[in-house]
């Protein structure tokens, strides 16, 4: 059974300010001769969500945030402005939130504590005190057992041997610095991306090069994902405001807004440079 144009999409409404959601993004659907199918597949909103928003069912969005971005994505995708289309949904349904306030938001960051570093020298001083420890007991017992030796035949114990000729300690040396590289722990012949939901949930997916799908669905508050590839990892985040995003081990601080949809791609190497 087919899902997309029924023979009811062929009827012809007249305009009106008035005119539905879901009815006006069905109609420039059929005026732009486009399916549901090929809508679903270069917005990538799932085809039920489609059908549901065209029949002015928002339930299945998953909230007014996610319903905005929606109604955005498919408006564009049909060649009409989405901003009336946002300013009608806003006003059947309560209106548009208030913001958050960003000031919290920069205090929790402020106290954020930093990582504990590996303390190198103290690791130093306790090997080299390991060593001398150990060097002072092996002299010990070398000249309690001398002290304690008599020849056979009566003659005088043999001397014990000098203290210079044992084992002295090797100076330690501190190990290495760990790298940025190596703080980060990413793998540098690997394009690797991490998601972390910060204010709120979001939809995304994420694909490999080659088309692979690797994941599609919601990332809930608090929740985070990590995509690798050899070559590139391809995005669509439908909140991306609520994103915190790493790409190869560095944090990205682009800006994006609540409900914005965002299609990004990156590859291995410095996502910021050239």
């Amino acid at each position: 059974m087919s899902i997309g144009n029924s023979p009811e999409d062929d009827r012809t409404f007249p305009a009106d300010d008035r005119e539905p959601i879901g009815r006006a993004l069905q109609q420039a659907r059929i005026a732009a001769g486009l399916t549901v199918e090929e809508v679903s597949a270069s917005t990538r909103v799932r085809i039920p969500i489609v059908h549901a928003i065209e029949e002015d069912d928002f339930s299945r969005c998953g909230g007014d945030v996610y319903a905005r971005g929606h109604i955005r994505t498919l408006a564009r995708a049909v060649g009409i402005d989405p901003a009336p289309l946002i300013e009608r949904y806003d006003a059947e349904h309560g209106g548009r939130p208030a913001p958050t306030p960003a000031a919290p938001l920069f205090e929790a960051e402020r106290i954020r504590p930093e990582p504990r570093r590996p303390n190198w020298t103290a690791a130093m001083v306790a090997a080299i005190v390991a060593v001398v420890g150990f060097v002072g007991f092996t002299m010990f017992n070398g000249n309690e057992s001398g002290k304690g030796t008599t020849v056979a035949d009566g003659g005088p114990a043999p001397a014990p041997e000098k203290a210079s000729s044992a084992a002295k300690p090797k100076p330690v040396k501190p190990a290495p610095k760990p790298t940025e590289s190596a703080i980060a722990a990413v793998p540098q012949d690997k394009v690797t991306v991490k998601l972390s939901a910060i204010d709120d949930k979001s939809w995304i997916s994420a694909k490999a090069h080659d088309g692979k799908l690797l994941f599609d669905g919601l990332l809930l508050k608090g929740e985070s994902k990590t995509f690798q590839d050899d070559e590139r990892v391809d995005l669509v985040l439908g909140n991306a405001g609520a994103i915190e995003l790493y790409v190869n081990g560095k944090k990205l601080d682009d800006k994006f807004e609540s409900g914005q949809v965002e299609r990004l791609s990156y590859t291995k190497g410095d996502p910021e440079a050239g």
